[in-house]
Formats: C-alpha cells, sequence, structure tokens
C-alpha cells in the first residue's frame, strides 16, 4: 500500500497500468505538489486532450504544467469545487459537480457503529445472525470473474458505466495488495460481492452485486462493515463509497449515506483550449458551477 493521501486516478500505478492497457499517460511536475497524472486521448475533430482527474493542486499549477508538457486542451475534473480558481486560470465549465458518500474510518469500530443509522444497523445485525461467510481475496483471483460478469450485464441493463474489469486488473498486478474482493457465501454459494481499491491511505468502492438470497440475508451490509473494519486496520482512513444520486437511484444513496458516511461534492468539469480562456474568464458567476 502507498503512504500519501492520493485519489485512483492520480496514483502512480494507475496510470502504469493503462499504460499497459495501450492508453498513454503524463506525469506533470508540479513542484510542490505530487506530480500531477494526466490521460491523453485522440478525439476526432479536437486533436489530442489531455484529461486530468481528482487532483488536489490549484488549477493554475495544472494549466501551466500542461502548458509545458505541450498539451493545449485540457480537461479537468478537480477533487474539490473551486470555480474561482478555475475561471481565473482559463478553464470553461462543462458539468457541475457530483456528490459522493465519504465515509471516516480513523477512529474505533465503536463510533462507527454510533454513526449507523437505525435501519442500517438493524439489517447489520441481521446479517450477523444469518448463514453467512464473508472473506477477503487480493486480486488477482479468478473469483472475481462472477463478481465483474453480474456487473457487465447489469451496467448494460441499468446504464451505467463501471470501471472495466481490465483495468482493475491491471491496476492489481502494478500494485499488488491494493485491489481486494470480497464475497458472502452461504452454503457454499456466491451470494453477494465488493471490491475494493487502495490508494495512499485512501480507498474506493468499485463495484458489487447480490442476489436475491443475499439480499435477503443483507449480505451487502455485512460485507460492507466487515470491509470497512479490515481497510481501516491496514491503514486505509477514508472510504470513497462512490457517486450519490438521489433521484434516479434512491435506495442505493440510503444505503451508501446509512453508513454514517458524509457528503462531500467534487469539482464539476472544467475544459480549457485555444480561444476559450478569454470566455472563462469572463464568466458571469451566476454560471460558475
Amino acid at each position: 500500500m502507498g503512504a500519501m493521501s492520493t485519489e485512483l486516478m492520480q496514483m502512480p500505478a494507475f496510470a502504469a497500468a493503462l499504460n499497459t492497457l495501450g492508453v498513454a499517460t503524463r506525469a506533470l511536475p508540479l513542484g510542490d505538489w505530487p506530480d500531477a497524472q494526466m490521460v491523453l486521448r485522440r478525439v476526432p475533430g479536437l486533436g489530442r486532450i489531455g484529461l486530468i482527474s481528482r487532483s488536489d493542486a490549484p488549477p493554475e499549477a495544472l494549466r501551466n504544467a500542461a502548458r509545458r508538457a505541450g498539451q493545449r486542451m485540457v480537461l479537468l475534473n478537480p477533487t474539490f469545487p473551486a470555480p474561482q480558481a478555475c475561471r481565473d486560470a482559463g478553464f470553461f465549465p462543462l458539468y457541475t459537480p457530483a456528490r459522493r458518500a465519504m465515509l471516516d474510518l480513523t477512529g474505533p469500530a465503536q463510533d462507527r457503529l454510533d454513526a449507523l443509522h437505525q435501519k442500517w444497523r438493524n439489517r447489520l445485525r441481521h446479517a450477523q445472525n444469518a448463514p453467512l461467510r464473508v472473506t477477503r481475496h487480493p486480486l488477482p483471483d479468478t473469483r472475481a470473474q462472477w463478481l465483474f460478469r453480474a456487473d457487465t450485464a447489469q451496467a448494460r441493463t441499468r446504464g451505467y458505466r463501471p470501471l472495466p474489469p481490465q483495468v482493475i486488473e491491471a491496476y492489481a498486478l502494478q500494485s499488488p495488495g491494493d485491489v481486494q474482493l470480497f464475497l458472502a457465501t452461504q452454503a457454499h454459494t456466491t451470494v453477494a460481492a465488493m471490491l475494493f481499491t487502495l490508494h495512499g491511505d485512501g480507498a474506493s468502492y468499485q463495484t458489487g452485486h447480490i442476489t436475491a438470497a443475499g439480499r435477503a440475508a443483507s449480505a451487502h451490509n455485512l460485507i460492507l462493515w466487515q470491509a470497512a473494519e479490515w481497510l481501516s486496520q491496514n491503514g486505509v482512513s477514508t472510504l470513497d463509497l462512490g457517486l450519490i444520486d438521489t433521484e434516479n437511484t434512491p435506495g442505493l444513496a440510503r444505503f451508501k449515506l446509512g453508513t454514517g458516511a458524509k457528503v462531500a461534492s467534487l469539482g464539476g468539469s472544467w475544459v480549457r483550449a485555444p480561444g476559450l480562456s478569454l470566455i472563462a474568464r469572463n464568466l458571469p458567476r451566476s454560471l460558475l458551477i
């Protein structure tokens, strides 16, 4: 595991994983800040675009580093809202900030138990009394294929885009021990799974699946509780449970927030390209995201 607190997409090992899959990346030296990882893509009609996601560095520093690297068109997805700084650096707003659920793992287990919402706690107790067995498996592991197949089918049906399995597996090879699969079995049959990536002193929930039998036994509550405890004991301070969408997926939002996780806003999406800088600097505040 790494020692620094860094978002997954800013980990050098994640960039290395993308490189093994043929995706070009570039590390941008930032002086007092950790190097920023920029993904390079060619888009028909637009040319090469540099994507910088979840960097904590100031937008101006990122702009200057990209410019030194010869990258003129940059898509920026900051970790935190910083609309004025993005505008001052010549970025133009594309999308308003999404929100995610962040679970603090720094305190004792009793604090996390006390922070659970009552219904979540009741389901956890139900699962603890059910004939469930939770096991942990670092990737690469063939048992992950059950989850990957189920998630691919579910994503196709529900219209979302998870991190591709090949990227997850490539990251596992580049950073051994930093992709952990938790499985719940009942009568020797897998009924639920959740997958987490570790990055520095943070971790992220990536994907999960549950069967009807697992849902009846509240298996995901038990998996998440045990996974959070394992992560906490292994130096992880914060668990990113993913995006919150109370309108389209209210049940999933309730599940995540029922853990006691806090809602945090990301920084939206911004673009900097020739000809847009002057527009961005003169945007009215009412349009800032």
